[in-house]
């Protein structure tokens, strides 16, 4: 067995970032669709129709009930007679659902916190719901989202290594070839976890900021 040589890892570090940048791409897509699916899939989950209810409530509970690789290849492999997706598409739009039902249930918890009364109030004064939901409750819901936003953002970054699953040539599949390549399997996937770790810790100190920002604008909007 072969000892291991973590004084390599500099000749091999800079070659792993555009397969970082790939992961980058793929976890962008992903929130994107996640979050336009989670937007209108929240508000589906909050009407009183049943006929817009139930397929809400259907698609989160089979989304959150089913691995993420699971549902990845199914859309690979899976539609592949209904329509043809290339791998990184098909990654992105897998992670953007997958995202989307967790989302969905951010913002549901972000609007129902806030207080009916000042939906009433809007009401009050001859606003519509529509009105109401777009000027007074979705901006205050979306501060309330950033926490647990950020969380989701952070998950959706690791979990986007599970496109190597479809030869997406991100960090992980990268890691993997290379170490398979120079039988240095372990400093390879050291590499790996290096970028994930700067990535990750990016993510965190910006949610931390934006809230920090939107506590600061709340204070100075009660003054």
């Amino acid at each position: 067995m072969d000892t291991w040589d973590f004084s390599i890892i500099p000749k091999f570090f800079t070659s792993f970032a555009p397969y970082a940048w790939m992961t980058v791409q793929v976890t962008i897509l992903g929130l994107l669709i996640g979050i336009v699916l989670g937007l209108a899939f929240s508000l589906l989950r909050l009407s009183k129709l049943k006929v817009l209810n139930y397929p809400a409530k259907a698609y989160i509970w089979i989304i959150r009930g089913t691995p993420l690789l699971l549902q990845l290849l199914l859309i690979y492999f899976g539609l592949v007679n209904i329509v043809k997706l290339d791998r990184l598409p098909a990654a992105c739009v897998a992670l953007g659902i997958h995202n989307g039902a967790y989302i969905a249930e951010i913002f549901r918890g972000s609007i129902q916190s806030v207080d009916r009364g000042q939906r009433e109030a809007g009401m009050s004064i001859g606003m519509t719901q529509t009105k109401i939901m777009r000027r007074i409750i979705l901006p205050q819901a979306f501060k309330r989202a950033v926490p647990p936003l950020g969380n989701q953002f952070i998950i959706a970054l690791k979990d986007s290594s599970l496109a190597s699953a479809i030869s997406v040539p991100e960090l992980l599949l990268h890691a993997r070839q290379m170490g398979a390549a120079n039988f240095k399997l372990m400093e390879m996937l050291t590499i790996a976890a290096i970028y994930y770790l700067f990535m990750t810790t990016i993510l965190t100190l910006l949610s931390t900021l934006i809230e920090r920002k939107l506590k600061v604008s709340d204070n100075k909007s009660t003054i």
